[in-house]
């Protein structure tokens, strides 16, 4: 019988898309053996390239059911992918701590209420007289501003996470294939991917991590997969140092639904995932810092030095993400809306166990 490495080494997997998850993918498998191929026709163009990097993990409030248990496991995996990947990047960290913030009492009620459940060392209330809560307060010429922090939440820069991922892969001589996959079958045991160049390529399995365009290679009939766009935009926005400090505030934080990372002493990105639709509106400046009742003069006055998007992609009648084997050696990982960098170890994971199930 052959041992459990050989037959690793014999098995070609093909992964279609090549954003985080997709490289996730390849990370976890060519660790494992295997031979990885990930085809993409434009792997600079995925909506990886314009995430934040935000990973609200323990802050996430409905502590029950399979997204939590994602979560919960990707809180564990990621310490020890950090470290792993820091042997091809040294600077790359998450870092810490993350804030939750809001103008809205009830909303604050909430979070008060979830600290209070959940005895969590972790995670604590923001008072009035904490100094994150008085520098932002400030900042924003506001006192409405409230909240929790998480000590262990963070950020990690999703370029930076890409271009490692992107060593690590070139190290273990993974093969990328810049070609776009229209058509996916299975034949004599064995899946034929068909390049529109009327290219195939044979491989044991399949992975679609191709958001969108998964639903498009397979059978929906018999699937009933539905995925909407969601748009995630973000602004890089230049304001006048002598009006605010922001080195003050903390590294990142969330204001209702917008994230916001200071990254000098007179820049900062303000993001959000909110919009359903594949193109951006001509208001995105507006919407972006739309999340106070009025806005510091700073902040109407900053210009935009760098604006960009991202489509994602949402699952409609089932929840967020799709991770499904479809077939025998076909496996969708998609749909993950807002939290693909926090979910990729997670993800990884379970496909690598699917393909043990299935090989052996």
């Amino acid at each position: 019988m052959k041992s459990l490495k050989e037959n690793f080494q014999k098995a070609h997997i093909v992964i279609i898309g090549s954003g985080i998850i997709g490289k996730f993918n390849a990370l976890e498998l060519s660790e494992l053996g295997f031979q990885v191929t990930i085809i993409d026709p434009a792997q600079l163009e995925n909506s990886s390239y314009a995430a934040l990097g935000l990973l609200m993990g323990n802050m996430y409030q409905k502590r029950r059911g399979r997204s939590w248990d994602l979560r919960k496991q990707s809180i564990e995996l990621w310490p020890q992918w950090i470290t792993f990947l820091q042997k091809f990047n040294y600077k790359l960290n998450i870092e810490k701590p993350l804030l939750q913030l809001t103008t809205n009492q009830e909303k604050f009620k909430k979070l008060e209420k979830f600290i209070c459940e959940n005895n969590d060392q972790n995670l604590r209330i923001l008072e009035k007289d904490s100094i994150f809560i008085k520098n932002i307060n400030k900042a924003f010429q506001t006192k409405n501003i409230k909240g929790m922090i998480s000590l262990k939440d963070g950020r990690i820069n999703a370029n930076s996470l890409l271009k490692t991922l992107n060593k690590y892969l070139k190290h273990k001589k993974i093969n990328f294939l810049e070609e776009e996959i229209i058509k996916i079958r299975k034949t004599n045991n064995y899946w034929i991917s068909t390049t529109r160049n009327n290219v195939n390529i044979k491989s044991d399995m399949i992975i679609l991590c191709n958001s969108l365009k998964a639903a498009d290679l397979i059978d929906n009939l018999s699937q009933n997969i539905k995925l909407k766009p969601v748009l995630g935009q973000a602004i890089e926005l230049v304001v006048n140092d002598a009006e605010v400090d922001l080195f003050s505030l903390p590294k990142q934080f969330n204001i209702d639904g917008k994230n916001i990372i200071p990254i000098s002493k007179n820049k900062l990105i303000i993001g959000s995932t909110d919009e359903y639709s594949t193109k951006p509106e001509e208001n995105t400046f507006e919407k972006l810092t739309n999340f106070l009742d009025k806005k510091p003069n700073w902040l109407i006055k900053g210009k935009i030095s760098k604006k960009w998007y991202g489509i994602r992609s949402r699952p409609e009648g089932e929840p967020s993400p799709i991770m499904r084997n479809l077939e025998d050696g076909l496996i969708i990982c998609t749909g993950f809306y807002k939290n693909g960098i926090l979910l990729a170890p997670a993800c990884s994971k379970w496909v690598a166990n699917e393909i043990k199930n299935y090989l052996f």
